[in-house]
């Protein structure tokens, strides 16, 4: 089982940036691949970004592609995903997710933290 915890989401205007964080503990970080999901009000929970356990191999849903960026420090036990350009419809709760394999959702979640971008 992974413990996961996500910091770094708040409120920022149409254009901003934020960088999430989500800190593991429990099996060792270099052994599973990391994903980002997140969810709107009234939606279902959506991929947004994944990375393999090495950090060389990641993927990204269309509508993030080329604005967010997903990366790993396997020494920090630490997954990051760099938001850029953000829009309204970004908003949404994200959660960190331990995955078997890139891309696949795991069963290990964060608490979420929530990513409010205002127009």
């Amino acid at each position: 089982q992974v413990q996961l915890v996500e910091s770094g989401g708040g409120l920022v205007q149409a254009g901003g940036s934020l960088r999430l964080s989500c800190a593991a503990s429990g099996r060792p970080f270099s052994t599973y691949a990391m994903g980002w999901f997140r969810q709107a009000p009234g939606k279902e929970r959506e991929f947004v970004a994944a990375v393999a356990w090495s950090g060389g191999y990641t993927i990204y849903a269309d509508s993030v592609k080329g604005r967010f960026t997903i990366s790993r420090d396997n020494a920090k036990n630490t997954v990051y995903l760099q938001m850029n350009s953000l829009k309204p419809e970004d908003t949404a709760v994200y959660y960190c997710n331990a995955a078997p394999r890139t891309g696949v959702a795991g069963n290990d979640w964060g608490q979420g933290t929530q990513v409010t971008v205002s127009s």
